[in-house]
C-alpha cells in the first residue's frame, strides 16, 4: 500500500469530500481549510511537483482547477481566489504529489498576503538574466 494519501483518498482508502472526479484529477475538500470550500485538485498519478508533473497532466489539473474556482466562489459567495502551488518543503509543501490549492477569500477573512521586498540597486536585471538563461 501506497504511503500517499492523496492515492488512498481517491482510491477511497481514507474518508474525503469530493467535489469533482475526472479522468485525470480529483477534487476534494482541504481538511483544514484557510476558509470552507478551500479545495484540493490533484492529478490521478502521482508527481512530486511541479519540477516532475508533465505538461499534458498540468494542463488537464489546471483545466480542473479553473472549473473548481468558478464552482467555489458561486458556491461560498467568495469575495475572490487564491490559487496556489507549494513546491519543496522551504515552500510549505507537506504532502510530496503535486497539488493545487484552490482557496475563497472574503473581504474580511483576516489573512494577509505575501510580504513584498524591493530589488537592491541592479538586482532585478541579473535575476532576471539568470532566468532566461535557464529558460
Amino acid at each position: 500500500m501506497s504511503d500517499d494519501i492523496f492515492l488512498k483518498i481517491i482510491a477511497g482508502e481514507l474518508p474525503a469530500h469530493k467535489v469533482y472526479e475526472d479522468e485525470y484529477t480529483y477534487a476534494f475538500l482541504d481538511a483544514t481549510p484557510n476558509n470552507p470550500g478551500h479545495t484540493l485538485v490533484v492529478p490521478k498519478e502521482r508527481y512530486k511537483d511541479i519540477y516532475e508533473i508533465p505538461e499534458e497532466a498540468l494542463s488537464h489539473v489546471m483545466n480542473t482547477v479553473k472549473k473548481v474556482a468558478i464552482a467555489v466562489k458561486k458556491a461560498t459567495n467568495a469575495d475572490g481566489i487564491n490559487i496556489a502551488m507549494n513546491n519543496e518543503p522551504a515552500a510549505g509543501q507537506l504532502v510530496f504529489h503535486a497539488h493545487i490549492h484552490v482557496i475563497p477569500r472574503f473581504k474580511d477573512d483576516g489573512y494577509k498576503h505575501w510580504g513584498k521586498k524591493d530589488y537592491k540597486e541592479g538586482e532585478a536585471e541579473k535575476v532576471a538574466e539568470s532566468i532566461r538563461a535557464e529558460i
